[in-house]
């Protein structure tokens, strides 16, 4: 594997790490929302300003509202899972033929 193999492995690391860390922000944020959380927390205001314009988007998309449950969260990150996964693969065999 050359540089440019190097270089795509990289990047498809970087990727992947970002991925996992929107994960993370999207299963604290459905975290939160079991609670009542002051909405002037910066964490908070952080959490929702993060994932807020996915979800809506989702929301308007699939209606996910059964019995008072929000399940677009758990929408979210399947389809964050299938993108990462898919993404990964594509960068690393790409990266495997230089």
């Amino acid at each position: 594997m050359g540089f440019f193999g190097e270089l795509i492995m990289l990047i498809a690391q970087a990727i992947n790490m970002i991925f996992t860390l929107y994960i993370y922000i999207v299963v604290a944020r459905a975290i939160i929302s079991w609670v009542n959380p002051d909405p002037y927390n910066p964490i908070v205001r952080f959490l929702h300003n993060a994932t807020d314009p996915v979800l809506f988007r989702l929301r308007r998309i699939l209606p996910l509202q059964f019995g008072g449950m929000d399940f677009s969260p758990i929408a979210l990150l399947f389809g964050l899972f299938f993108i990462q996964r898919l993404i990964s693969l594509v960068l690393y065999r790409l990266a495997s033929g230089f």
